[in-house]
């Protein structure tokens, strides 16, 4: 058996630069500290998170006394606007890529006709976006979704900072046909499209694939459906446990990927498990993609 773990898999640099921002935080109040929303989409991070006694919460109501972290995925101004009527003291974590791109719909709200965001319309990052676009944000997660909006003589079109490139670029494509000048702006992260790539690389030379992370993390989501596309024996888990002897049946290459978010025990845990199961065989363990 050989196991091959994806390049860049594990946190970006946006994840580990909150982490250590809430860290800071909770080492310098003494007061109660909460995230809104989760930090980042990991179930074991955040676990980690509520031991530190730093919590997530979703409704300001009755909040005093208290700092509360703004998580990476960002805010709306609305947030920002609330937490400082209630006398909150805010610490931003927000992931500086994803400041950019709230700056970049702040800019585009005062000049384009329409901006349209490609992303999730539930996801925290895609709810702040759309708070900066003054009313010009609209939505779109899918190509077909193109099809219901009309004309235009002008619009600007991004991404959620995680977005899959190739379903970006394919509901580009289909706004051109619907608009005279369309300003493209490809707002999703390096980290993110490097893992994209990568990803795809080792789906293609594994014959099992598991994605590591949080099952409701955006930018593992994406690594999955990439994943599955080119590999249809690809597996999402959010822990080593999920592994089972049987899924490993037949396979004589083995591939790991891991999401932003992901810490690296459990792509460690991931690969332990898997060494596990072929104890009594020759395995090799790499961290560089493979070649067919």
């Amino acid at each position: 058996m050989e196991i091959i773990v994806a390049k860049n898999s594990g946190l970006c640099y946006g994840v580990r630069r909150a982490l250590d921002i809430a860290s800071e935080t909770r080492q310098k109040k003494a007061g109660k500290v909460f995230t809104l929303g989760d930090l980042i989409h990991n179930p074991q991070i955040i676990a980690d998170l509520e031991r530190q006694k730093i919590h997530s919460i979703n409704d300001l109501d009755g909040l005093n006394e208290a700092t509360v972290i703004i998580r990476s995925h960002g805010a709306s101004p609305d947030i920002y606007r609330l937490l400082t009527q209630k006398n909150i003291e805010i610490v931003d974590a927000t992931c500086p890529i994803v400041k950019k791109i709230q700056k970049l719909v702040e800019v585009l709200a005062k000049d384009k006709e329409e901006i349209i965001i490609v992303g999730n319309k539930e996801h925290p990052e895609i709810k702040g976006l759309i708070g900066f676009s003054q009313g010009k944000g609209i939505i779109v997660e899918n190509e077909d979704q193109v099809k219901s909006l009309p004309n235009r003589k002008r619009r600007a079109i991004l991404a959620q900072s995680t977005q899959d490139l190739y379903l970006f670029e394919k509901i580009v494509s289909a706004l051109i046909e619907k608009t005279k000048e369309l300003n493209v702006y490809n707002t999703i992260c390096r980290s993110t499209q490097t893992r994209q790539k990568s990803t795809s690389e080792l789906a293609s030379c594994v014959d099992i694939l598991f994605i590591v992370g949080g099952k409701n993390s955006s930018n593992t989501n994406k690594l999955y459906q990439i994943s599955k596309r080119i590999l249809p024996n690809t597996h999402f888990i959010e822990s080593a446990a999920q592994i089972k002897p049987e899924m490993l049946k037949g396979a004589k290459k083995t591939g790991i990927s891991g999401g932003a978010s992901t810490p690296p025990r459990a792509i460690q845990e991931a690969v332990a498990k898997i060494k596990a199961s072929f104890k009594h065989q020759f395995h090799r363990e790499k961290t560089v993609q493979c070649q067919r």
